[in-house]
């Protein structure tokens, strides 16, 4: 079974740690992002998956020299322009030459869905397309989705108000399609799968949907993504990788460090992930951040993003702000 994995964002609310790495590769729990999401449709019985991407296809050359990621054999749809969503799975799905039930993945969902049986929902409805759906807190931040008992989709709801719906179940960004849904996606011009395919479905009666309460975060924001870090490294025992150089008298709560990180005496590490190559000097304090880069002896960070070029310097208190500042949008 084919999937189409949507990894073509920029990676904007990541910076400057995506100048460097593309989000879908930068590490879960010491393994790159897109890799666990492979390994889980692996285990729903996808064999070949074709990534979208709409830039910097290098980089995933080079993290997949051979073509493969674990058991999966890997195919590349690089975009000379952006397509948005629908556009993109329409035009990977052919560059792949899909012609059978097929899956569409978003890069940057970590989950612990169960893919076959999603696969099994869909083909159970003969419908079109099948979404899966994931419970949420505050409806109001969401596009949610109502459906009948049969999961048949009947409306989508963007952000609702309260009162204006009683679902509070919200798409979780994997479906499974129909090759005929390629109909809808002839991915040859820009076009979006929220505001225009599924609705088209809906109206056809073509679009069904699976909720489930899994594990479900989307970790393209800082915030969730060293919640999903976390989460990960708990399960799996893996919060500190084997290579990291940790002095004496350092405090890590509730945070992840990766390889060949450098941590000095009398630094603590809360909340955080440190990523490859990060260097944490003497007696620095770094909290709910992102660090790729060097933290100085004696500062104390917050809410922050340091990129691979990214140094904070010694002493320096600051909060929610990111190392270097400048725009690299274009890089």
């Amino acid at each position: 079974m084919h999937a189409v994995v949507l990894v073509g964002g920029f990676g904007t609310r990541l910076r400057p740690l995506t100048y460097s790495i593309p989000k879908p590769l930068l590490p879960i729990a010491h393994v790159a992002m897109v890799e666990r999401l492979m390994n889980s449709l692996a285990l729903g019985g996808v064999t070949d998956a074709v990534l979208a991407l709409g830039f910097k296809p290098e980089p995933f050359y080079a993290a997949f020299p051979n073509g493969m990621c674990g058991s999966i054999k890997l195919t590349y749809a690089v975009e000379d322009t952006p397509l948005d969503t629908a556009g993109a799975i329409g035009f990977a799905a052919r560059v792949a030459g899909i012609d059978d039930t097929f899956v569409v993945a978003n890069g940057d969902v970590l989950t612990d869905l169960d893919v076959a049986s999603l696969i099994a929902f869909h083909r159970s409805h003969d419908g079109e397309g099948t979404i899966s759906l994931t419970p949420v807190d505050d409806p109001s931040q969401f596009g949610i989705v109502e459906t009948d008992d049969s999961g048949k989709v009947l409306r989508f709801v963007e952000k609702p108000q309260p009162g204006e719906t009683t679902s509070r179940y919200a798409s979780a960004g994997t479906y499974v399609f129909e090759p005929s849904a390629l109909k809808r996606m002839p991915g040859d011009a820009k076009l979006s799968i929220e505001r225009v395919v599924f609705p088209s479905m809906v109206e056809e009666g073509q679009l069904y949907a699976m909720a489930t309460d899994d594990y479900w975060i989307d970790a393209g924001r800082p915030d969730t993504y060293i919640a999903a870090n976390i989460h990960v490294a708990k399960l799996h025992d893996s919060a500190v990788h084997e290579s990291a150089v940790i002095e004496e008298g350092v405090r890590i709560v509730d945070s992840v460090i990766g390889a060949d990180v450098r941590i000095a005496p009398g630094a603590t590490i809360r909340g955080s992930v440190l990523l490859p190559g990060a260097v944490i000097q003497a007696g620095a304090r770094v909290e709910n951040s992102l660090v790729m880069g060097t933290v100085g002896s004696g500062a104390s960070i917050g809410q922050c993003i340091v990129g691979a070029d990214g140094s904070v310097p010694s002493n320096l208190s600051a909060t929610d702000m990111k190392f270097p500042s400048e725009d690299k949008s274009t890089a």
